[in-house]
């Protein structure tokens, strides 16, 4: 599950006041405007859109919630419906379903938009299956499960003319804006290495041993529908709730969880688009025996060509055992960066932390002070669920919208995904052509192979 973000923006403290501070601001999401027709404080119907959700628990709950104010809640689908028990309580007038083609299906007429919060290896099928009946989506990240899933959801999208959003909340804050307006900017003149990570590990290196054991699926689970498009195995409740991220056959590992959070800062500011080069290293870990899990700790460099003003960047992604390099401009009562990054430009050093570039300042603090913040040049949203929301009213685009941003930011942990299946060696990637250059090994990793009955 997603961590809850903090928005805490602390451009205008100093460095103590910031190590000082440990409050977390949480986002208000105020879906749609109030229009006083008829009793006051109600939004009108023509403004209230129907929603259903496909996974209606964990992260899933808690898009139904942010969304539910001002709009109908209409249908929710889960395949354990005693995990969602809380979620189906809170809204009695949804129908409930185990499958959401079964649902698409019966209630397509009643459905404008469709939240995706499922495990990683359900998103495409799923979001797919809802932009295929032209339902707008909001899907959790990672987008998808594979490169191939992430071209096509970002063709469907533009295809079926629909309105998306992958959910990465920091996109939506003020803390990202005032990042990329700073970078535009030039306090840390032109950028050339990032480093940038998350401490999580999502392996299950030390379960593997576990998967000899047999069990029952609860009697509340359809394990079948769980599976969805993934390969038949035997249930196992390592597995789930929550465990599957670090289990390839269904998860994205910790740079499939984070990427699309800490990188999306650098991803947005710099325009970087498609890498030249993907490699990655691992400590005690064989792709071949460990086919199943993750690496405790990886480092994965991307090197991305020249772009407009700007020159090359190498993005170097630390996680779990492997830790974000600590730039040498941080003074010693200062914390190494657990979960953010270190953007080093020609001119200095800019970090952040998580979601949307979180605590952004310059460092060391006397440089921070000293910095006059640029005009606000970028417009402000009230929260991700809304900026959604309202692209829907307006037929708009949404900012981390599939087929632009959400699509081309989710591609890059996948690509990250296929360098540790083949630890060591320096992938070249065509993204115009997608495709690996130099390895047939890695092309034959862009396309999964979906269990009979599923389908894009």
């Amino acid at each position: 599950m997603k961590r809850n973000p903090s928005i805490l923006s602390i451009a205008k403290l100093t460095r103590r006041q910031f190590l000082r501070s440990t409050a977390c601001v949480a986002a208000a999401f105020s879906i749609v405007p109030r229009h006083v027709i008829g009793a006051p404080g109600e939004t009108p119907p023509s403004r209230r859109l129907n929603i259903a959700a496909i996974g209606s628990s964990g992260m899933g709950a808690g898009d139904i919630n942010a969304v539910a104010d001002g709009n109908n809640i209409v249908a929710l689908c889960d395949v354990d419906w005693a995990h969602a028990a809380n979620t189906f309580k809170k809204f009695p007038g949804a129908k409930k379903y185990r499958d959401f083609r079964v649902m698409l299906d019966e209630m397509d007429k009643e459905i404008d938009a469709v939240i995706v919060a499922t495990p990683d290896h359900v998103h495409a099928v799923a979001a797919m299956a809802a932009m295929k009946r032209r339902k707008h989506v909001y899907c959790e990240k990672p987008l998808a499960h594979s490169v191939y899933e992430v071209r096509e959801l970002m063709r469907a999208a533009k295809e079926y003319n629909v309105v998306t959003q992958l959910g990465n909340q920091g996109h939506s804050f003020e803390s990202i804006r005032n990042f990329c307006e700073w970078i535009w900017d030039g306090a840390i003149g032109n950028v050339h290495t990032v480093n940038a990570g998350c401490r999580s590990v999502n392996s299950a290196l030390d379960r593997l041993s576990l998967l000899s054991e047999k069990h029952t699926p609860p009697p509340t689970l359809d394990w079948d529908l769980w599976l969805g498009p993934a390969q038949e195995r035997p249930y196992h409740p390592t597995y789930l709730p929550g465990k599957w991220r670090s289990w390839v056959p269904f998860g994205n590992g910790t740079v499939g969880d984070w990427l699309c959070h800490v990188v999306d800062p650098v991803f947005w500011a710099l325009d970087l688009g498609s890498p030249m080069t993907i490699q990655a290293q691992a400590k005690d870990y064989d792709p071949k025996a460990h086919a199943d899990t993750f690496p405790r700790g990886e480092i994965i460099t991307f090197q991305f060509p020249a772009k407009g003003k700007r020159g090359p960047v190498k993005l170097n992604w630390y996680s779990g055992t492997e830790r974000i390099p600590r730039p040498p401009e941080m003074e010693a009562d200062e914390k190494d960066i657990e979960i953010g990054a270190a953007v080093m430009g020609d001119k200095g050093t800019m970090v952040y932390g998580s979601h949307g570039a979180s605590q952004v300042r310059l460092i060391p603090e006397a440089k921070n002070d000293a910095y006059k913040r640029p005009a606000k040049t970028l417009p402000r949203v009230r929260g991700h669920h809304w900026d959604w929301i309202q692209a829907i009213h307006n037929g708009t685009k949404a900012g981390s919208d599939f087929s632009a941003y959400g699509g081309p930011l989710t591609e890059l942990a996948m690509l990250g995904i296929i360098a540790i299946k083949l630890l060591g060696t320096e992938l070249r990637w065509d993204g115009v052509q997608c495709r690996f250059t130099n390895s047939a090994q890695a092309n034959e990793l862009i396309k999964p192979t979906f269990r009979k009955g599923w389908t894009l």
